[in-house]
């Protein structure tokens, strides 16, 4: 009988794929959502659903109430680094707040694994090596600073509860498996919006800021197909764990928008204008992963990551849903 694992986010873009993966190994997903950003359609037939927030005490009670879970995959947050610039009560009120009561009421069921959807946003602005886990923390925007919150709540509770966790440190997500794909509202995300302009759904891509220290003038990033980031959850439910863990999830290699912008060129066989746009408010010019911890402690690394499969990936998954979930 597989484990009783509580995916909050799970009618997300990762969510999803994380239930996939757990149902196909023989665990029992449930997901919490309240569907403010996820899907119904995201959440696979095999999985229970419940909607809801995470900081409803009430919804939490009656979760936790009728049966008993083995781990706690917290995957729910607002993640728009602009918004976050805009209005930071929202994100504390959801991503800190909220995520504190869904830990108590976790912590007072008897869950003592959390395995944690954190962000290399925490790390901020850094040169052009790999990031460490050890890199002293500074979130350029309140997006990362209440992924380092939730963190440290986390380290808190292993000395407190004796909680076993592990913050993973999401480099940027993309790609798709052959069911679930990324569809958000508005969308921000580079490779979804190139990939909507080689759809002729728009007319061209934007590109925020040509002026960075870098090759080419655009920030780089670390891709990280989401059938690994899926499988990084999954083999952190049996790792051996002492306290409070974080790890960062990518591949280790960056990748510029206009590198990704000519890249979808090449696997759509379509023409992608790019507009060149000033810089966003709180995007660091360079975010690249150290991976090693990752692969110590969990004995896993990035197998399906190359740009070129990433692109191939989203790129099946939007032709096979062009309206998103609304299909």
């Amino acid at each position: 009988m597989g484990r009783k694992v509580l995916v909050t986010g799970g009618a997300g873009y990762i969510g999803s794929v994380v239930v996939e993966q757990l149902l196909a190994r023989g665990d029992l997903p449930i997901v919490l959502d309240d569907l403010s950003t996820g899907h119904r359609a995201a959440v696979a037939s095999g999985a229970e659903f419940v909607e809801g927030n995470v900081g409803d005490r009430l919804v939490l009670e009656r979760l936790f109430g009728r049966q008993t879970v083995d781990a706690l995959m917290h995957l729910a947050a607002f993640a728009l680094v602009a918004e976050s610039v805009a209005d930071p009560a929202k994100y504390r009120a959801n991503n800190v707040a909220a995520g504190a009561v869904l830990l108590d009421a976790a912590v007072a069921a008897g869950v003592r694994r959390v395995i944690f959807s954190s962000s290399c946003t925490i790390y901020g602005e850094r040169g052009a090596e790999p990031i460490r886990e050890d890199a002293p923390p500074a979130p350029m925007n309140p997006y990362g600073e209440t992924k380092l919150e939730f963190e440290a709540m986390l380290a808190r509770h292993a000395v407190s509860h004796g909680l076993q966790s592990v913050s993973l440190r999401y480099f940027n997500a993309a790609g798709a498996s052959e069911c679930y794909g990324e569809d958000h509202e508005p969308e921000t995300h580079l490779i979804p919006n190139v990939l909507r302009v080689a759809q002729g759904r728009v007319p061209a891509v934007d590109v925020f800021g040509t002026d960075y220290p870098t090759p080419d003038g655009t920030c780089v990033r670390d891709y990280i197909h989401v059938l690994d980031l899926a499988d990084a959850h999954v083999r952190a439910l049996d790792a051996p764990l002492d306290g409070a863990v974080a790890l960062n999830l990518g591949t280790g290699t960056g990748h510029s928008v206009l590198a990704v912008v000519e890249a979808a060129r090449g696997v759509t066989g379509r023409a992608i204008p790019a507009v060149l746009r000033p810089r966003r408010p709180g995007d660091p010019p360079f975010l690249v992963a150290a991976r090693g911890r990752a692969e110590r402690v969990l004995g896993w690394r990035p197998r399906h990551s190359s740009l070129e499969e990433i692109l191939a990936s989203a790129w099946a998954w939007h032709r096979a849903h062009p309206g998103g979930y609304r299909n």
